[in-house]
């Protein structure tokens, strides 16, 4: 008797929860979606899968500009500042193949495809050619425990002055890069997967 007393409970149990559910699968589902796109703990669900398509289409479409599309820098004058205070201007690098890539700690496609620029710059970090630039829009202190926390060796720098007009998206992340001439040959906005043999072809013919 009491076996089957506590069956009719346990069946009266999970009825009442599968009512529970679907008459608040909707909100439920809402309450999950907030989670994932607007709290810390979908971030690494959001990274992931942008980093998926990143990839995809970095294969699909090239990242360049068409040659009738391309525009020339109107001015190199633009004050940067290091992690450790040094400064430098990007007329610093006139005449080298410049990869300008403006991001922040709390954007996830940045995040998404920061991994491959730093493939990117280890290929060729030893080439004097070509020079990186990671524009942090962010606190210097985030930038540093972010780079710490995931092991990047990047030559981040924040900005002192005004961006010459040709580089301000108002997008992140946005990725720049100006051939020797001063010539805006790639401006991406959005995740890309910057260490495709592709992308390391297209600079190799830069250089």
């Amino acid at each position: 008797m009491c076996f089957f007393t506590f069956a009719a409970k346990s069946s009266n149990h999970k009825t009442n929860s599968m009512e529970f559910i679907n008459r608040n699968l909707s909100n439920i589902l809402f309450f999950l979606f907030v989670i994932f796109l607007f709290t810390p703990f979908g971030l690494p669900v959001r990274t992931f899968f942008i980093k998926q398509v990143a990839f995809v289409t970095t294969r699909l479409i090239p990242v360049e500009s068409d040659m009738d599309e391309r525009v020339a820098l109107s001015a190199y004058n633009w004050e940067l500042k290091g992690l450790n205070g040094e400064k430098i201007n990007l007329a610093d690098y006139k005449d080298k193949v410049v990869v300008i890539n403006i991001w922040a700690t709390w954007c996830p496609p940045c995040i998404a495809e920061m991994p491959s620029f730093q493939k990117l710059y280890d290929e060729f970090k030893g080439n004097k050619e070509v020079v990186f630039l990671f524009v942090a829009s962010d606190d210097v202190l985030k930038v540093k425990k972010f780079l710490a926390k995931k092991g990047y060796n990047l030559p981040v720098y924040f900005s002192v002055s005004n961006a010459p007009g040709e580089l301000s998206s108002g997008s992140l992340p946005t990725t720049y890069i100006l051939n020797k001439q001063g010539d805006i040959v790639v401006n991406k906005i959005g995740a890309a997967d910057w260490s495709s043999p592709h992308i390391k072809e297209f600079i190799n013919s830069l250089i």
